[in-house]
């Protein structure tokens, strides 16, 4: 949730989905407000770069750490140096080199269950408190053993851990033998017994402990206590004692630069409730709020951090350099707001601060270099088109089509959509008439068996392929203009399988060419000219997923449950040429041709039902993926949509409502994660239409159809450009496209071993010119060169344009004033008033 407003005072909320399992701690880092780290019960730590405006979430992590031996507890990011971060989880402590992905340190074993870490401020030491009640000081790079361990809390249950300041002080909360929550102060110098001890009250909760130097704010259920600490005398003494309206579930405390210090705030808490964010901000009362007050604003931490991670752990000890406040806001506190009365009235909840936002220096050997160059299609807009394009009241949909089956398919003119009737019926919806359907029944194929999948032939848009779960596949012919009565009998019905088929698609260059996969563990090529099995294909051991054709038809790439991820030339043997290992899980996975026909790229799931991608050269399957990526987690199969113009890939599954988009390239990072769409609610299908579709002036790169529970809406992604295309036409995003609708052969000379390419077509209009040709604008100077400021003028020059200047102003002295034009009085007139 952004701490900004958007239009209307509403605020946007996102998910990240990061893990398989409960997120249990999670951190930003200090030198990098994007920078997020997670740890989950799923034994990992990932570390994230977040989108500036908070919305454009990323699908996979930048980086994953571990897994460790049980669930990750804490995170703590280092406060001086970039880059490290330390991690608990069970009775151990690990410190992270997050840039080389890689363990600095482990520490020794703790006696019990760990209960919270913190690191000092100066970055040379990390404090512990553990269940077995002890506190420990470690200075992990003299040693993995503690320097310094005493007995803390008596009593078990939870506690927390701040360093005062960048100070030798320690503050711990905990429960005390009476299972009073109480806080204690210490001297790590003095480390064997607490300088003072405070019981707050007898409380079954947790206690939680943000830090504010110098000024701890303790939290109970629904009570905020504010204490001024001094450890010199030493001394805790309690400011006030704010009751919360509801029940606290966590607090976080906004950093010190987002602070209104005109306003004389010296400390924001967001109190995070069952339903709400409430902002309570403390303020110092000053007869003039509009100065600054140096006594309450100490300079404070930068946003730089002092050393890199290799640096700190050779022993380098810098502290960042200091930030005065009042350099980052204006000095008229423009732009700065009180959060207060968001508390007291409820029609603002949910409600954050409005702030003039962090400061924007960053860490110039910012974690984000690690994740790689960006792709040109990063800003990709989807965009639902308007209603009048919709196709409505669609009654009746088969929402159970096998995992295999991408839901519907489309081709430039139709569209196809099982229906829940028996008999496998199809309802097919011309493109050219949208609007809403008829209430009455429409005119239906019936297919006589249950849809096991379906697809359009490339090159005759009126035939329909249609597999059944009777291990037939039935071939429909759609009469020019759509459907008037139902269809009762196939062109064609194709046997040869004997269980129930998966999947079946056609020739990409060879006309009348199609394949099937079937649960007899066959992919079987058939002839349509013919209605004859022409090749059988074997080698698998069990469920076929998925299967592609490279672009070019000459080979044939399949996924399946086994495990394994295979490579057929049809042509030159009936086993598999290559295999190498696919997705580890069992419950789906697709495959599709990337980067010329180079490349396969699969989706599928890892062993913790992760989401994930993966990328293989196709020709050494053998050596496995050269990259990896995770999408999220969600039980659906991801279904890719390669675009090979772009090279763009296009990720949903039914039932999301997300559409993931990458970028695909052939050397690291290998997925360009682009903006994604999202929808209100899960669609049940996603198909993709022709390139040919796309309106090239409006710079729309793809088009798609979103199949809802009772419509059709089309989609279009669009690349946003600075400046009006209207003319030159963008030849980057737009190279000549494949004449895919055109066969480049027939079946028999494919089957007999010929080979050709499509030709290509150039989407330019004829009345646009390509970008690359496009005229550069010569740029326009805004202001006067310095040359006309900087020139010496004489005192008589001077003289001269300043009286120019007056003349100006005072307008042209010959013009009449406005008195000469009044009217006067009689003689009589004025002596008789006046007289």
């Amino acid at each position: 949730v952004s701490l900004d407003c958007q239009d209307g005072g509403k605020r946007a909320v996102s998910q990240l989905h990061c893990h398989s399992d409960t997120v249990t701690d999670f951190d930003f880092s200090p030198f990098d407000q994007l920078l997020l780290a997670t740890g989950s019960a799923d034994k990992t730590v990932k570390v994230w770069c977040l989108s500036e405006n908070g919305q454009d979430l990323p699908a996979s992590a930048g980086v994953i750490l571990g897994p460790e031996g049980c669930q990750v507890d804490m995170l703590q990011f280092h406060s001086t140096a970039d880059g490290v971060l330390a991690s608990g989880a069970g009775r151990r402590v690990k410190i992270w080199d997050v840039a080389q992905q890689q363990s600095l340190t482990e520490l020794e074993s703790h006696g019990d269950q760990l209960q919270s870490l913190a690191w000092k401020q100066d970055g040379a030491l990390l404090g512990t408190s553990c269940k077995d009640k002890k506190l420990r000081i470690f200075d992990p790079r003299a040693k993995p053993t503690a320097s310094q361990s005493v007995q803390g809390h008596e009593n078990n249950k939870d506690s927390r851990l701040i360093w005062m300041d960048a100070s030798d002080y320690l503050l711990s909360v905990g429960f005390n033998q009476m299972r009073e929550r109480e806080v204690k102060l210490w001297d790590t110098r003095r480390f064997s017994h607490s300088l003072l001890s405070c019981a707050l009250d007898s409380s079954s909760g947790y206690v939680w402990v943000p830090l504010c130097p110098g000024n701890p704010r303790v939290w109970g259920e629904n009570l905020l206590y504010c204490f001024e600490v001094s450890p010199l005398q030493p001394a805790l003494t309690q400011v006030n004692q704010c009751v919360t309206e509801g029940k606290t579930q966590g607090a976080a405390l906004v950093p010190k630069l987002a602070l209104d210090v005109m306003a004389c705030e010296v400390a924001r808490v967001l109190q995070l409730t069952d339903s709400f964010i409430v902002p309570i901000s403390y303020t110092v009362p000053r007869k003039s709020v509009q100065e600054f007050h140096e006594d309450l604003f100490p300079d404070s931490a930068g946003t730089l951090p002092s050393a890199s991670s290799q640096e700190w752990w050779a022993g380098d000890n810098k502290q960042p350099s200091l930030t005065h406040h009042v350099v980052l806001f204006p000095q008229d506190g423009s732009g700065l707001s009180s959060p207060s009365s968001s508390l007291t009235s409820p029609s603002m909840a949910p409600s954050v601060s409005t702030t003039s936002g962090f400061a924007s220096s960053s860490s110039q050997r910012s974690l984000q270099s690690i994740l790689g160059p960006s792709s040109k299609f990063r800003h990709a807009q989807g965009t639902v088109l308007h209603r009048d394009t919709h196709i409505t009241n669609l009654k009746g949909l088969n929402l159970t089509t096998p995992g295999e089956c991408n839901g519907f398919c489309a081709n430039q003119q139709r569209l196809a959509v099982p229906l829940l009737s028996a008999g496998g019926q199809i309802a097919i919806l011309e493109l050219s008439k949208p609007g809403r359907l008829p209430d009455t029944s429409i005119p239906t194929i019936q297919n006589g068996t249950p849809v096991a999948d379906f697809c359009w032939d490339p090159f005759d848009l009126q035939r329909l392929a249609v597999a059944g779960e009777d291990a037939k596949i039935r071939i429909w012919r759609i009469p020019p203009g759509g459907l008037q009565k139902m269809l009762l009998e196939p062109e064609a019905v194709l046997r040869g399988h004997t269980e129930k088929i998966y999947s079946i698609q056609f020739h990409p260059q060879a006309a009348d060419i199609l394949a099937s996969s079937s649960y007899d563990m066959t992919v079987r090529i058939w002839d349509l000219r013919t209605k004859q099995e022409v090749l059988c294909l074997k080698g698998h051991t069990d469920q076929i997923f998925s299967l592609a054709w490279s672009p070019d038809g000459r080979k044939l790439a399949t996924v399946s449950k086994d495990g394994r991820v295979r490579l057929y030339k049809p042509r030159q043997s009936l086993e598999p040429e290559q295999d190498g290992p696919g997705p580890e899980g069992s419950r789906g996975a697709r495959v599709v041709w990337a980067c010329g026909g180079h490349y396969l790229l699969v989706s599928g799931f890892d062993s913790r039902s992760e989401r994930q991608l993966y990328l293989y050269k196709a020709d050494s399957l053998s050596a496995g993926p050269i990259a990896v990526g995770t999408v999220d987690v969600s039980p659906s199969t991801l279904i890719p949509f390669y675009d090979e113009d772009t090279s763009v890939v296009f990720l949903t599954g039914k039932g999301d409502t997300r559409v993931f988009v990458y970028e695909i390239v052939t050397e690291a990072p290998f997925f360009l994660e682009c903006n994604s769409f999202s929808s209100s609610d899960p669609h049940k299908g996603f198909v993709f239409l022709p390139k040919t579709t796309c309106n090239v002036r409006e710079v729309e790169f793809a088009r798609a159809l979103r199949l809802r529970q009772s419509s059709v809406e089309p989609v279009v992604f669009k690349v946003p450009r600075v400046k009006d295309l209207l003319l030159p036409t963008s030849d980057d995003i737009f190279p000549p496209t494949t004449v895919w609708w055109e066969p480049a052969l027939t079946a028999t000379a494919w089957l007999t071993g010929s080979n050709a390419q499509h030709q290509m077509l150039n989407l330019q209009p004829k009345d646009m010119t390509p970008v690359s040709e496009a005229p550069k604008d010569v740029p326009v100077r805004k202001y006067a060169p310095s040359s006309v400021y900087l020139e010496e003028k004489s005192d008589e020059q001077k003289k001269e344009e300043l009286l120019s200047a007056m003349v100006a102003k005072l307008g042209n002295r010959e013009d009449p004033l406005p008195q000469d034009s009044f009217e006067g009085v009689d003689e009589d007139e004025w002596v008789g008033r006046h007289g």
